[in-house]
């Protein structure tokens, strides 16, 4: 008897074995038929940076070149402006004397990197741009808080991101760190009263003196540009 009921058991085994390789089988040879996008739909090409919505979306998007990538964002209003507004911002240093072409500039919070490409298309060329996500070829990934550059590497340190910061503190301090005797710290904020503006700056960049504050234009919203010079000792 208990001889009978093991011999059913390996048979009802087997056979669960040989349906579910039987279901593997038709499942792969009916995604190899019915995700061939060209098959399907010869005329029709997938979204390049819309998130894909099936497998089959998935097996078929094209992976861009971090090049073509920055191409095709050039090509949009949106960065084009980001662009402009940004150069702006930097014309000013420069007008104050504070930004060359020889200038070592790091773009703390740079996004998917506007900033640099605005610092790079007017002739500056050391420019380093992180973000906590990295967006090749402009900007690497590092932590703003704990940027991963020795003390005073950089002539300027720039950030329109202070706002955002979860430990405002730190992330000025790190900034301030990395920026040389005689650099300066320009950071873009939201436009407060101007008395605000100054006390914040004043707190968080505890080892520079104020230079100047600018009210500026970043991608349409109203903002106050203001530059902190690097002292050798905490003002």
């Amino acid at each position: 008897m208990e001889r009978s009921i093991q011999t059913l058991l390996n048979r009802m085994s087997l056979a669960s074995v040989a349906v579910a390789t039987a279901t593997l089988l038709f499942s792969l040879s009916d995604t190899s038929i019915t995700c061939d996008h060209r098959r399907n739909h010869p005329h029709q090409t997938l979204a390049l940076t819309r998130f894909p919505r099936s497998s089959c979306e998935s097996n078929g998007r094209i992976l861009l070149s971090p090049d073509e990538r920055l191409r095709r964002l050039r090509s949009t209003n949106t960065w084009r402006k980001k662009v402009d507004s940004s150069s702006a911002i930097f014309g000013l240093v420069r007008d104050l004397g504070f930004l060359t072409n020889q200038s070592k500039v790091l773009c703390v919070s740079a996004g998917a990197g506007h900033e640099v490409d605005a610092l790079r298309g007017s002739g500056v060329r050391d420019v380093t741009g992180v973000e906590v996500f990295d967006s090749p070829p402009l900007v690497s990934r590092a932590d703003p808080h704990n940027l991963p550059f020795f003390d005073g590497v950089f002539d300027v340190g720039y950030s329109s991101g202070l706002d955002e910061a979860l430990f405002p503190t730190r992330f000025a301090s790190e900034m301030e760190r990395t920026v040389r005797i005689g650099g300066v710290c320009v950071v873009v904020v939201g436009r407060r009263s101007a008395e605000e503006e100054l006390r914040v700056v004043k707190d968080l960049f505890r080892r520079s003196s104020f230079v100047a504050a600018r009210n500026v234009t970043l991608a349409g919203a109203e903002m106050v540009a203001l530059l902190m010079r690097r002292n050798a000792v905490p003002a």
